[in-house]
């Protein structure tokens, strides 16, 4: 387990659309699996409900840094933290990065999560495998959005 998730993937769609689904909350909530109450905006808080099942009894929280367009959309947010008992805002949260450039057939796509190492300990392990896990599958989830046209 280390600080960083890092996944790689080429989408077969120009950097608009993929920098539309990435950005357009209820094109990003189709793909993700979450409900986005309202645009993301640079700064300011971000949450739904998540629609996956299983996990509709959780509230997605982030914090939108940045978006700079069709380049990098960013939010902070405390990864895995799906307990509805725990209160995880005094934990640190992770920064996931999403960035875009063009290739010749469409769109690399590169996200990173970081800052795993200030986790607490007593769930780093479970949040990083979870979160490895679930960007594997996110990456799969956003090739079929811009594939089929969201």
């Amino acid at each position: 387990m280390g600080d960083r998730i890092e996944k790689r993937i080429e989408l077969r769609a120009p950097p608009a659309r993929v920098w539309r689904a990435l950005t357009d909350h209820r094109e990003f909530g189709a793909w993700f699996k979450v409900a986005i109450e309202s645009p993301f905006v640079a700064g300011q808080p971000a949450r739904g409900r998540i629609t996956h099942p299983g996990y509709e009894h959780v509230v997605w929280n982030a914090i939108v840094q940045r978006i700079e367009p069709q380049h990098l959309f960013s939010f902070t947010w405390h990864p895995y933290g799906i307990d509805p008992k725990v209160d995880y805002s005094g934990e640190a949260p992770t920064l996931v990065e999403f960035r875009l450039s063009p290739t010749p057939v469409g769109t690399l796509l590169i996200l990173t999560e970081t800052g795993f190492d200030r986790v607490p300990a007593t769930r780093r392990a479970e949040a990083y495998r979870m979160n490895e896990a679930g960007w594997a599958q996110q990456m799969q989830n956003i090739e079929h959005h811009v594939a089929r046209g969201g």
